[in-house]
């Protein structure tokens, strides 16, 4: 797209494919044709293809056809050191056309966005400058493919730039500024349609990250308090089973209570509604109980129909109360809030969920196997057919809940919740890893708390 006049080198919106590795196609406006001519316009479709806002991101989408209509796409972080954006690129490149031609159709071009703000005394065209390489690095993976790349847009401090048109009088070194969110074509197609932007990978990993406040004290002496308790109903016979059986049950009276609680729309508040309906001591006996594989198995059965709203706020919430030495203990909530997520149809709340909980526990199986298939665009209809035949051998159809709820008692007086404070969560620092167990100093409690976690586990 070396011409960017307004009559050159049309772009059409509709979407052919599914998404590789992103969420929330435009397949609501499929039959609605918007022509994009600018990379004015391209950089401000940009959430609208993605059904969420990037950050820190590169992006590649397959264009399709003489007009370039958009088809599968692929997103992943920008690497923090430049000697791996060669292979990164590789990867991407590789990604996108295989996808998009077990999909049948191999692309006839590609679109790249490099996504990120700048740090410290950072200036927009100073990032614009530092992926320089990294656009040079795409544009060659991809012609090393035979498919062209035909712009490369970099989205920084309010503006975009691009790295393939010369042009300073349309193109100029200062960059652009970009269009007022939501006065573009395709935004008002998109409206009309129904379709939303997503919140930002930041504020979903904020939903799904420890606490940092005055109740993470609390909490984490509930965890203690639960893990002595766990272990030693474990030892006794049956006590396994047991165990599991109070697990799931406790999470259906937390599910309907959740359920039955006034409906909220601001996503903090809704989050923050639901801590209260957690009691410190709830969390820890559900926390520790869902470290036993069979247990986790059985409450990732809730993840379609009326059941799987709460379970996946109450996912959220528990992920949230993985505090302290807790921190690999979180691989269970997270995962299963990303199998939720992905079941749900949301592949990006999914991958980040699931990447949280590989970050939490690298080793961890389930999110492992989750992750590979929600990455790869997998439908994950299989997956529930097999969760479905697992309930149907077990002969426990009850586990699955059938909203309405049974009525639960909720008089406060009757029935009083420890809740933490009302407050700001921060998301979680760039890089950091501040909650994990691993990155503390190896002390006895810790260690007993990974015994604890052991011992709760039915697969080691």
């Amino acid at each position: 797209m070396a011409n960017h006049s307004e009559q050159n080198d049309p772009i059409d919106s509709t979407d052919s494919t599914d998404p590789i590795d992103s969420v929330n196609s435009l397949d609501s406006i499929d039959e609605t044709l918007v022509t994009l001519r600018t990379p004015a316009e391209l950089a401000d479709a940009l959430p609208y293809l993605l059904g969420f806002r990037p950050e820190e991101s590169v992006v590649l989408i397959a264009l399709h056809g003489e007009r370039g209509r958009f088809g599968g796409r692929v997103r992943l972080g920008i690497p923090g050191r430049e000697e791996d954006w060669p292979p990164i690129a590789e990867q991407l490149a590789q990604c996108l056309v295989g996808g998009c031609e077990r999909r049948g159709g191999r692309p006839d071009g590609i679109v790249a966005f490099l996504c990120a703000e700048p740090v410290g005394a950072e200036s927009g065209q100073q990032v614009m400058e530092r992926l320089r390489p990294l656009a040079q690095v795409l544009r060659t993976a991809c012609g090393s493919l035979d498919v062209p790349v035909f712009e490369v847009v970099c989205i920084s401090a309010g503006h975009f730039w691009t790295y393939c048109c010369p042009n300073k009088q349309c193109c100029p070194p200062e960059g652009v500024p970009l269009p007022r969110p939501g006065t573009s074509v395709l935004a008002a197609a998109t409206a009309y349609a129904g379709v939303q932007v997503g919140v930002t990978p930041r504020e979903m990993r904020a939903r799904l990250t420890p606490w940092e406040s005055a109740a993470v004290t609390d909490q984490e002496a509930a965890l203690d308090a639960a893990g002595l308790a766990i272990v030693h109903r474990i030892l006794k016979e049956d006590g396994h089973s047991e165990v599991a059986a109070d697990t799931l049950d406790l999470a259906r009276r937390i599910m309907a209570r959740m359920t039955a609680a006034p409906p909220v729309s601001d996503r903090l508040e809704a989050d923050l509604q639901d801590d209260d309906l957690l009691a410190h001591d709830e969390a820890a006996a559900l926390i520790l109980g869902l470290q036993d594989r069979t247990t986790r198995d059985q409450a990732a059965e809730w993840m379609e129909g009326d059941a799987a709203p709460p379970a996946l706020r109450l996912w959220r919430a528990l992920a949230r109360r993985c505090v302290g030495a807790y921190g690999e203990h979180a691989a269970a909530p997270l995962s299963l809030a990303g199998w939720v997520a992905w079941s749900l149809g949301d592949t990006t709340e999914g991958q980040e969920a699931l990447d949280m909980a590989l970050c939490a526990d690298p080793g961890y199986t389930f999110a492992q196997l989750l992750r590979h298939a929600c990455a790869g665009g997998l439908d994950p209809e299989p997956i529930r057919r097999c969760l479905r035949r697992e309930r149907t051998d077990r002969g426990a159809t009850a586990v699955q809940p059938e909203l309405p709820f049974p009525a639960e008692p909720v008089d406060p007086a009757a029935e009083p919740l420890d809740v933490a404070p009302r407050r700001r969560r921060p998301a979680r620092p760039k890089g950091g890893t501040g909650s994990r167990a691993a990155d503390r100093p190896s002390t006895g409690p810790q260690n007993r708390r990974r015994t604890i976690r052991r011992a709760a586990r039915n697969d080691t």
